[in-house]
Protein backbone atom coordinates (compact mmCIF):
# COMPACT_ATOMS: atom_id res chain seq x y z
CA UNK A 1 0.00 0.00 0.00
CA UNK A 2 0.94 3.36 -0.96
CA UNK A 3 1.63 5.59 1.76
CA UNK A 4 -0.26 8.73 2.02
CA UNK A 5 1.22 11.94 3.00
CA UNK A 6 -0.52 14.19 5.36
CA UNK A 7 -2.91 16.88 4.02
CA UNK A 8 -1.00 20.38 4.04
CA UNK A 9 -2.36 22.61 6.52
CA UNK A 10 -3.95 26.05 5.81
CA UNK A 11 -1.04 27.56 5.48
CA UNK A 12 0.87 25.41 3.71
CA UNK A 13 -2.00 24.91 1.39
CA UNK A 14 -2.32 27.85 -1.57
CA UNK A 15 -5.63 29.49 -1.57
CA UNK A 16 -7.12 27.66 -4.94
CA UNK A 17 -8.77 31.13 -6.97
CA UNK A 18 -12.00 29.36 -8.17
CA UNK A 19 -12.72 30.38 -12.17
CA UNK A 20 -12.88 33.48 -11.85
CA UNK A 21 -9.81 34.40 -9.71
CA UNK A 22 -8.42 34.93 -6.63
CA UNK A 23 -10.90 33.50 -3.72
CA UNK A 24 -12.88 35.21 -1.81
CA UNK A 25 -11.60 34.78 1.54
CA UNK A 26 -8.09 35.91 0.07
CA UNK A 27 -9.71 39.04 -1.39
CA UNK A 28 -11.96 39.95 2.02
CA UNK A 29 -8.30 39.70 4.07
CA UNK A 30 -6.22 42.22 0.90
CA UNK A 31 -9.71 44.16 1.36
CA UNK A 32 -8.80 44.48 5.00
CA UNK A 33 -5.02 44.54 4.54
CA UNK A 34 -5.03 47.95 2.18
CA UNK A 35 -8.42 48.93 4.80
CA UNK A 36 -5.81 49.07 7.80
CA UNK A 37 -2.48 50.34 6.02
CA UNK A 38 -4.79 53.50 4.65
CA UNK A 39 -6.36 53.81 8.70
CA UNK A 40 -2.36 54.67 9.69
CA UNK A 41 -1.91 57.65 7.53
CA UNK A 42 -4.34 59.91 9.86
CA UNK A 43 -2.67 58.07 12.79
CA UNK A 44 0.23 58.77 12.26
CA UNK A 45 -0.19 62.72 11.16
CA UNK A 46 -2.69 62.88 15.24
CA UNK A 47 0.63 61.35 16.56
CA UNK A 48 2.95 63.78 15.72
CA UNK A 49 0.10 66.74 16.53
CA UNK A 50 -0.68 65.23 20.12
CA UNK A 51 2.82 64.12 20.62
CA UNK A 52 5.44 66.75 18.70
CA UNK A 53 7.27 63.48 18.36
CA UNK A 54 10.59 63.83 16.53
CA UNK A 55 9.69 60.88 12.83
CA UNK A 56 12.36 58.39 13.35
CA UNK A 57 11.31 58.16 16.91
CA UNK A 58 7.72 57.91 16.11
CA UNK A 59 8.28 55.08 13.59
CA UNK A 60 10.80 53.38 15.68
CA UNK A 61 7.81 53.37 19.12
CA UNK A 62 5.07 52.17 16.00
CA UNK A 63 7.79 49.27 15.50
CA UNK A 64 8.43 48.33 19.00
CA UNK A 65 4.83 48.16 19.66
CA UNK A 66 3.42 46.31 16.60
CA UNK A 67 6.97 43.83 17.50
CA UNK A 68 5.73 43.43 20.81
CA UNK A 69 1.88 43.33 19.95
CA UNK A 70 3.18 40.11 17.83
CA UNK A 71 5.78 38.01 20.10
CA UNK A 72 3.77 38.57 22.81
CA UNK A 73 1.02 36.08 21.88
CA UNK A 74 3.71 34.00 19.55
CA UNK A 75 5.40 32.93 23.03
CA UNK A 76 2.12 32.47 24.88
CA UNK A 77 1.08 30.14 21.92
CA UNK A 78 4.67 28.63 22.60
CA UNK A 79 4.84 29.36 18.66
CA UNK A 80 8.60 27.71 17.14
CA UNK A 81 11.27 30.40 16.75
CA UNK A 82 13.14 30.97 14.34
CA UNK A 83 15.87 28.51 13.51
CA UNK A 84 18.90 28.94 11.55
CA UNK A 85 21.09 31.28 10.24
CA UNK A 86 19.81 31.70 6.84
CA UNK A 87 16.37 32.34 8.17
CA UNK A 88 17.72 34.74 10.89
CA UNK A 89 19.56 36.56 8.37
CA UNK A 90 16.83 36.62 6.09
CA UNK A 91 14.48 37.97 9.20
CA UNK A 92 17.20 40.79 9.41
CA UNK A 93 17.05 41.59 5.71
CA UNK A 94 13.01 41.64 6.22
CA UNK A 95 13.15 44.56 8.76
CA UNK A 96 15.96 46.68 7.86
CA UNK A 97 14.18 46.87 4.42
CA UNK A 98 10.68 46.99 5.42
CA UNK A 99 10.81 48.60 8.77
CA UNK A 100 14.22 51.03 9.13
CA UNK A 101 13.79 52.01 5.35
CA UNK A 102 10.43 51.99 4.72
CA UNK A 103 9.36 53.51 7.93
CA UNK A 104 12.23 56.14 8.05
CA UNK A 105 11.59 57.28 4.49
CA UNK A 106 7.78 57.23 5.55
CA UNK A 107 8.07 59.57 8.39
CA UNK A 108 10.86 61.51 6.57
CA UNK A 109 8.84 62.41 4.16
CA UNK A 110 6.33 64.34 5.99
CA UNK A 111 6.42 67.99 5.21
CA UNK A 112 9.21 67.99 2.19
CA UNK A 113 7.32 66.49 -0.43
CA UNK A 114 4.02 67.42 -1.64
CA UNK A 115 1.01 65.34 -1.61
CA UNK A 116 0.93 65.04 -5.47
CA UNK A 117 4.41 63.62 -5.52
CA UNK A 118 4.52 61.41 -2.31
CA UNK A 119 0.99 59.17 -3.76
CA UNK A 120 3.06 58.79 -7.14
CA UNK A 121 6.65 58.05 -5.39
CA UNK A 122 5.56 55.45 -2.77
CA UNK A 123 3.34 53.41 -5.33
CA UNK A 124 5.73 52.80 -6.84
CA UNK A 125 6.58 49.87 -4.76
CA UNK A 126 4.06 47.45 -6.28
CA UNK A 127 6.94 47.77 -9.50
CA UNK A 128 9.83 47.94 -8.14
CA UNK A 129 8.68 44.73 -6.43
CA UNK A 130 7.38 43.11 -9.62
CA UNK A 131 10.75 44.19 -11.30
CA UNK A 132 12.61 42.43 -8.38
CA UNK A 133 10.23 38.61 -8.20
CA UNK A 134 11.01 38.40 -11.44
CA UNK A 135 14.69 38.02 -10.74
CA UNK A 136 14.42 36.76 -7.68
CA UNK A 137 11.41 34.79 -7.35
CA UNK A 138 10.89 34.04 -10.79
CA UNK A 139 7.79 35.48 -11.34
CA UNK A 140 6.85 36.53 -14.73
CA UNK A 141 4.93 39.61 -15.49
CA UNK A 142 2.18 38.14 -17.60
CA UNK A 143 -0.23 40.33 -19.82
CA UNK A 144 -2.63 40.54 -17.27
CA UNK A 145 -0.43 41.34 -14.33
CA UNK A 146 1.07 44.44 -16.67
CA UNK A 147 -2.05 45.53 -17.71
CA UNK A 148 -3.36 45.67 -13.97
CA UNK A 149 -0.28 47.08 -12.89
CA UNK A 150 -0.69 49.91 -15.42
CA UNK A 151 -4.11 50.75 -15.45
CA UNK A 152 -3.67 50.90 -11.26
CA UNK A 153 -1.20 53.30 -11.80
CA UNK A 154 -2.37 55.48 -13.85
CA UNK A 155 -5.42 55.63 -11.50
CA UNK A 156 -3.21 56.76 -8.73
CA UNK A 157 -1.56 59.34 -11.01
CA UNK A 158 -4.65 60.63 -11.49
CA UNK A 159 -5.45 60.89 -7.59
CA UNK A 160 -2.19 62.42 -7.53
CA UNK A 161 -2.93 65.44 -9.69
CA UNK A 162 -4.63 67.68 -6.81
CA UNK A 163 -1.97 67.38 -4.57
CA UNK A 164 1.08 68.76 -7.43
CA UNK A 165 -1.07 72.33 -6.61
CA UNK A 166 -1.13 72.21 -3.45
CA UNK A 167 -0.69 75.40 -1.49
CA UNK A 168 2.91 75.44 0.36
CA UNK A 169 3.30 71.46 -0.77
CA UNK A 170 6.47 72.24 -2.75
CA UNK A 171 8.64 69.35 -2.73
CA UNK A 172 12.52 69.12 -1.73
CA UNK A 173 15.17 66.91 -3.22
CA UNK A 174 15.59 64.89 0.14
CA UNK A 175 11.93 64.61 -0.03
CA UNK A 176 11.93 63.34 -2.91
CA UNK A 177 14.71 60.79 -2.15
CA UNK A 178 12.87 59.83 1.67
CA UNK A 179 10.15 58.79 -0.06
CA UNK A 180 11.58 56.79 -3.01
CA UNK A 181 13.81 55.08 -0.49
CA UNK A 182 10.92 53.81 1.71
CA UNK A 183 9.21 52.31 -1.13
CA UNK A 184 12.59 50.57 -2.17
CA UNK A 185 12.87 49.37 1.02
CA UNK A 186 9.12 48.14 1.50
CA UNK A 187 9.19 46.39 -2.56
CA UNK A 188 13.15 44.51 -0.93
CA UNK A 189 11.26 43.34 2.03
CA UNK A 190 8.50 42.20 0.46
CA UNK A 191 10.59 39.87 -1.54
CA UNK A 192 12.94 39.11 0.78
CA UNK A 193 9.38 37.77 3.24
CA UNK A 194 8.02 35.94 0.07
CA UNK A 195 11.44 34.00 0.01
CA UNK A 196 10.85 32.96 3.79
CA UNK A 197 7.32 31.42 3.11
CA UNK A 198 7.18 28.44 5.12
CA UNK A 199 10.54 28.30 6.72
CA UNK A 200 9.08 30.57 9.85
CA UNK A 201 6.40 30.80 12.05
CA UNK A 202 4.15 33.79 10.66
CA UNK A 203 3.48 35.49 14.23
CA UNK A 204 7.48 34.75 14.93
CA UNK A 205 8.57 36.33 11.65
CA UNK A 206 6.25 39.29 11.84
CA UNK A 207 7.38 40.46 15.53
CA UNK A 208 10.84 39.80 15.41
CA UNK A 209 11.04 41.38 11.92
CA UNK A 210 9.61 44.59 13.59
CA UNK A 211 12.22 44.35 16.03
CA UNK A 212 15.25 44.29 14.27
CA UNK A 213 13.93 46.84 12.26
CA UNK A 214 13.53 49.13 14.98
CA UNK A 215 17.18 48.97 16.32
CA UNK A 216 18.55 51.56 13.41
CA UNK A 217 15.67 53.89 13.45
CA UNK A 218 15.98 54.44 17.64
CA UNK A 219 20.07 54.94 16.93
CA UNK A 220 19.81 56.71 14.02
CA UNK A 221 16.76 59.10 16.48
CA UNK A 222 19.32 59.00 19.45
CA UNK A 223 22.04 60.37 16.82
CA UNK A 224 19.94 63.03 14.65
CA UNK A 225 17.14 63.95 16.73
CA UNK A 226 17.99 64.13 20.29
CA UNK A 227 17.04 65.34 22.81
CA UNK A 228 13.89 62.85 22.43
CA UNK A 229 11.17 64.73 23.00
CA UNK A 230 7.76 63.80 23.05
CA UNK A 231 4.68 65.16 24.92
CA UNK A 232 3.22 61.84 26.34
CA UNK A 233 -0.65 61.71 26.82
CA UNK A 234 -3.81 59.44 26.90
CA UNK A 235 -4.97 60.35 23.33
CA UNK A 236 -1.21 60.05 21.81
CA UNK A 237 -0.88 56.18 23.93
CA UNK A 238 -4.14 55.29 22.08
CA UNK A 239 -3.23 56.86 18.80
CA UNK A 240 0.10 55.07 19.27
CA UNK A 241 -1.45 51.12 20.22
CA UNK A 242 -4.43 51.65 17.55
CA UNK A 243 -1.50 52.23 14.57
CA UNK A 244 1.12 49.56 16.17
CA UNK A 245 -1.40 46.69 16.62
CA UNK A 246 -3.97 47.56 13.75
CA UNK A 247 -2.59 49.45 11.50
CA UNK A 248 1.08 47.38 11.87
CA UNK A 249 1.19 44.14 13.39
CA UNK A 250 -2.40 43.34 12.64
CA UNK A 251 -1.86 44.28 9.30
CA UNK A 252 1.58 42.61 8.22
CA UNK A 253 0.65 39.46 10.18
CA UNK A 254 -2.22 39.19 7.29
CA UNK A 255 -0.03 39.92 4.93
CA UNK A 256 2.22 37.29 5.48
CA UNK A 257 0.14 34.66 5.35
CA UNK A 258 -1.10 35.90 2.31
CA UNK A 259 2.39 35.50 0.55
CA UNK A 260 1.96 32.13 2.01
CA UNK A 261 -0.49 31.57 -0.38
CA UNK A 262 -0.45 33.16 -3.48
CA UNK A 263 2.23 35.17 -5.93
CA UNK A 264 3.98 38.75 -4.66
CA UNK A 265 3.10 40.48 -7.89
CA UNK A 266 -0.53 39.44 -8.11
CA UNK A 267 -1.33 40.53 -4.33
CA UNK A 268 0.94 43.77 -4.37
CA UNK A 269 -1.29 45.19 -6.94
CA UNK A 270 -3.97 45.31 -4.17
CA UNK A 271 -1.58 47.90 -2.47
CA UNK A 272 -3.22 50.64 -4.92
CA UNK A 273 -5.89 50.53 -2.81
CA UNK A 274 -4.79 51.73 0.30
CA UNK A 275 -4.73 55.23 -1.54
CA UNK A 276 -8.07 54.30 -2.33
CA UNK A 277 -9.49 53.53 1.14
CA UNK A 278 -7.14 57.00 2.60
CA UNK A 279 -9.27 59.42 0.55
CA UNK A 280 -12.69 57.31 1.44
CA UNK A 281 -11.75 57.78 4.84
CA UNK A 282 -10.65 61.57 4.17
CA UNK A 283 -13.91 61.95 2.23
CA UNK A 284 -16.28 60.54 5.08
CA UNK A 285 -14.63 61.15 8.63
CA UNK A 286 -12.38 64.56 7.24
CA UNK A 287 -15.37 65.83 4.99
CA UNK A 288 -12.51 66.07 2.39
CA UNK A 289 -14.31 66.82 -1.33
CA UNK A 290 -13.41 64.37 -4.02
CA UNK A 291 -12.30 66.28 -7.28
CA UNK A 292 -13.18 64.74 -10.92
CA UNK A 293 -9.40 63.55 -11.48
CA UNK A 294 -9.26 61.56 -7.81
CA UNK A 295 -12.89 59.66 -8.71
CA UNK A 296 -11.79 59.34 -12.15
CA UNK A 297 -8.36 57.99 -10.40
CA UNK A 298 -10.46 55.67 -7.86
CA UNK A 299 -12.44 54.41 -10.59
CA UNK A 300 -9.32 53.25 -13.06
CA UNK A 301 -7.51 51.75 -9.88
CA UNK A 302 -10.35 49.68 -9.06
CA UNK A 303 -10.67 48.71 -12.37
CA UNK A 304 -6.82 47.59 -12.75
CA UNK A 305 -7.21 45.30 -9.07
CA UNK A 306 -10.17 43.66 -10.70
CA UNK A 307 -8.62 43.01 -13.47
CA UNK A 308 -5.55 41.65 -11.83
CA UNK A 309 -7.85 39.32 -9.16
CA UNK A 310 -9.27 37.70 -12.50
CA UNK A 311 -7.72 34.46 -13.27
CA UNK A 312 -6.77 33.99 -16.65
CA UNK A 313 -6.88 31.32 -18.89
CA UNK A 314 -3.91 29.00 -18.29
CA UNK A 315 -4.08 30.57 -14.88
CA UNK A 316 -7.48 28.59 -14.69
CA UNK A 317 -6.66 25.40 -16.08
CA UNK A 318 -3.63 25.08 -13.66
CA UNK A 319 -5.94 25.70 -10.33
CA UNK A 320 -8.32 23.66 -11.75
CA UNK A 321 -6.27 20.47 -11.57
CA UNK A 322 -4.57 21.63 -8.50
CA UNK A 323 -7.43 21.52 -6.83
CA UNK A 324 -8.73 18.32 -8.53
CA UNK A 325 -5.54 16.66 -7.36
CA UNK A 326 -6.17 18.00 -3.42
CA UNK A 327 -9.68 16.35 -3.79
CA UNK A 328 -8.47 12.90 -5.07
CA UNK A 329 -6.03 13.09 -2.20
CA UNK A 330 -8.60 14.00 0.26
CA UNK A 331 -10.53 11.18 -0.65
CA UNK A 332 -7.64 8.59 -0.57
CA UNK A 333 -6.74 9.68 2.67
CA UNK A 334 -10.50 9.43 4.00
CA UNK A 335 -10.79 5.64 2.70
CA UNK A 336 -6.99 5.05 4.61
Amino acid sequence: MNRIRPLPTPLQRPALAGPRGIAPGDLARLTLVTFLWALCFPLIAAGFSLSGAPPLYFAALRSLVAGAGLLLPAFALRRPLPRGRGVWLGLLGVGLSTTSLGFGGMFLAGGVVSPGVATVLANTQPLIAAGLAYFALGERLGPRRRVGLALGFTGILLVALPGFGAAGANSTPIGVGYVLLGALGVALGNVLLKRLVGQVDLLMAAGWQFLLGSVPLLLAAQLFEAPLQVTWSLPFVADLLTLGLMGTALAFALWFSLLHRGELTRLNTFTFLTTVFALIIGAIFFRESLSLEEIGGIVLTLVGVVWVSRASAPQKRIERDVHDNLEIRREDHNVI
